[in-house]
């Protein structure tokens, strides 16, 4: 019944994503983004490879139905999933992992999992930055998109972790 209630929230955070890059544009220095929270938070019975091509379905989808380049977000969340059973490794332990328990905010603490939000979200954005500049822009504005969209969608996110793994 979790991965029913799961799925039915990762489809209404891909529908708020799609809101976000839709209608929520204020600026080119700063994006909000949700998408590496859902690829974090898939179930852990879903291997590497499943979660790459879930991610790299979500990512084309957000890529088709709101943003201009396509597979951009895409080749950004991919390297997500490729990184997310290291990441639940290294921040809240192997163990989590062989118990395929997910984590949650009330069971490992909030700055665990803002810990493993950041990482994600690193990665994510230095890639779709580096992609969306594409030589064009200076290092200084990608930096400074990169500061500006850091916090906003690490908020987003913890929100997003908080809506997947209530139903334990």
């Amino acid at each position: 019944m979790r991965n029913k209630s799961f799925f039915v929230a990762y489809a209404l955070l891909f529908i708020a994503q799609l809101m976000l890059c839709n209608y929520f544009t204020f600026t080119p220095w700063m994006m909000a983004t949700l998408l590496p929270a859902m690829v974090l938070c898939l179930p852990l019975e879903i291997g590497t490879t499943g979660a790459m091509f879930i991610a790299a379905l979500t990512g084309l989808g957000v890529d088709f139905l709101s943003e201009g380049i396509i597979g951009i977000n895409a080749l950004a969340l991919v390297p997500v999933a490729f990184a997310r059973k290291w990441i639940i490794s290294v921040v809240f332990g192997p163990d989590l992992i062989s118990r395929r328990k997910p984590f949650t905010i009330r069971r490992n603490g909030l700055p665990a999992v803002l810990m493993a939000l950041s990482i994600s979200l690193a990665i994510f954005l230095v890639i779709y930055i580096w992609a969306d500049a594409a030589g064009a822009r200076s290092f200084g504005f990608n930096a400074g998109r990169f500061g500006a969209s850091f916090a906003p969608s690490l908020f987003f996110c913890t929100l997003s972790v908080r809506a997947l793994t209530t139903k334990e």
